[in-house]
């Protein structure tokens, strides 16, 4: 065979054949509605979480300015600080008129814990009067326990 021949017997077989078919790009979105609809409740459920997350996070703002608060305040003003901390979390009425053993006893139900009627806090209810009174292992104290108390009161 001469290469015209050949080139001839090419040409004919190439006539018969097809370009390739290249398929359509495949789509970024999900084609089932079922699909669409998992990603809405996802969206819908972060969404929400996170507007959860913002206002528990303002929500707790005085707690985290009282915490700081807590050691930088000089000793006679920390019942100030607690009253403070404890009006702006419950309804005014419940609080303000609030003293002496009445006082220590909310402060002890409000958190859980008994520090407040039988442990340091005691000194809590005399300290505005007496800051002297009090030494200065027990003051430690104090503050560590306010500043409990500061983290988990719930009211």
């Amino acid at each position: 065979m001469t290469l015209q021949a050949q080139q001839a017997a090419g040409a004919q077989a190439l006539e018969g054949l097809n370009d390739i078919v290249v398929p359509e790009p495949v789509s970024l979105l999900p084609q089932a509605p079922g699909w669409i609809a998992l990603g809405v409740v996802a969206i819908a459920l972060l969404v929400t979480f996170a507007v959860l997350a913002l206002r528990r996070y303002r929500r707790n703002a005085y707690r985290r300015e009282a915490l700081m608060l807590v050691e930088a305040t000089p000793l006679d003003s920390l019942p100030a600080l607690v009253k403070r901390v404890a009006l702006a979390a419950a309804p005014r009425a419940e609080v303000a008129s609030l003293t002496g053993d009445d006082w220590l006893a909310f402060l002890d139900r409000s958190y859980g814990g008994d520090g407040f009627s039988d442990g340091p806090g005691r000194a809590l209810a005399s300290l505005s009067f007496e800051p002297s009174a009090i030494d200065q292992r027990s003051s430690a104290d104090l503050r560590d326990l306010v500043a409990t108390w500061i983290r988990k009161h719930r009211v």
